[in-house]
């Protein structure tokens, strides 16, 4: 089956290969380094199919455009979906798979990675030593051993997570609209409603989709709920923080560090290579500009095993369309699960 792949990076096109030869498919992918969107649809024409990442315009316009050119299936290679109008695509019959499983490890420990950067000012310190500087004024930091550790979403992800820090002798504080029986099974874990989470957490890591319910899930309300001083990590979706609301909780101190790979206004910056270029983003460079702030540019993801496990189940996914199996990845249109959506 002819298929359009837009977002297209090296990493992209060697991995899906890869698996396409591995799994003996014969897919032919056509690649392009553009997103998806109604001004890009035409690329697909003679595709029955489009591959597409996080930040490609899924709406319905597009959608519609896709359909009358005869494309009847979007295979997602990631786990996210708040890009893709489910609705039209229902009721226009293209079907919708996604990427339920990857390695959960990748974005676990890299939620850990930027705790102990913040932490340690250890992207302080690294620069300090190439500019031969030794001074270790400004370095101080706190042991985790102790500290309280709230983890909004114990799924696949969150689970890990909760399980890394427990093994750091943190208290931890969890919180799921679907609780996870496993959680509370962790040494010094257990389940409470978010106004005591944010009142007693030392860090907050967010682990949980981005839905309605979930957008601006940290907001200014609960920012002033929280601890002076607390660590705020993002490693889910740049939706779930009021980037404008975090900038105030610095500035007030209320927020004493702020770790995210993840930002609500990406699409445009993240996956491109912008060093030459003026970013016209105030709001990211201001954010940029503070020096309890650490960005990385959504690469949670990004490890071997991680893109090995999301090419593998793209590749299953676009076969089980072409061949008229049941998608077992499918993403039907259901607004009453839509709207809490497990993390």
């Amino acid at each position: 089956m002819k298929v359009a792949v837009f977002s297209t990076k090296s990493y992209d096109r060697e991995f899906l290969e890869a698996a396409n030869a591995a799994a003996q498919a014969n897919h032919e992918f056509v690649y392009f380094d553009t997103s998806l969107s109604p001004q890009t649809v035409s690329l697909a024409a003679e595709c029955a199919a489009v591959c597409v990442f996080v930040n490609d315009d899924v709406s319905a316009e597009t959608l519609k455009l896709l359909a009358a050119q005869g494309t009847r299936f979007v295979a997602l290679r990631c786990t996210g979906f708040n890009n893709v109008d489910l609705k039209t695509a229902a009721e226009l019959g293209i079907k919708v798979a996604r990427v339920t499983v990857y390695s959960p490890f990748s974005v676990a420990e890299h939620a850990v990675g930027l705790i102990l950067m913040l932490n340690r000012k250890l992207y302080r310190a690294y620069n300090r030593v190439r500019d031969d500087n030794f001074s270790l004024e400004g370095l101080l930091g706190f042991d985790l051993h102790g500290g309280t550790v709230g983890i909004i979403g114990t799924g696949k992800i969150g689970m890990i997570f909760a399980q890394i820090m427990q093994g750091f002798g943190c208290h931890l504080l969890g919180y799921d609209a679907f609780p996870n029986s496993k959680f509370e099974t962790i040494a010094n874990a257990r389940y409470v409603e978010l106004p005591e989470l944010f009142a007693k957490a030392d860090i907050i890591s967010l682990h949980c989709p981005l839905t309605p319910e979930t957008h601006h899930l940290i907001n200014a309300n609960a920012i002033e709920q929280m601890k002076p001083g607390v660590m705020l990590i993002n490693t889910s979706r740049g939706g779930l923080i009021d980037t404008e609301a975090v900038i105030a909780g610095i500035k007030s101190r209320k927020i004493g560090h702020l770790g995210i790979d993840v930002y609500e206004q990406e699409n445009g910056l993240f996956f491109e290579d912008l060093s030459d270029s003026v970013i016209e983003d105030d709001v990211f460079q201001l954010l940029q500009s503070f020096p309890n702030v650490v960005i990385t540019a959504h690469q949670a993801f990004f490890t071997r095993n991680a893109l090995t496990d999301i090419s593998k189940t793209t590749i299953s996914n676009i076969t089980d369309f072409e061949q008229g199996r049941p998608l077992t990845n499918e993403i039907s249109y259901q607004p009453q699960v839509l709207a809490k959506s497990p993390a």
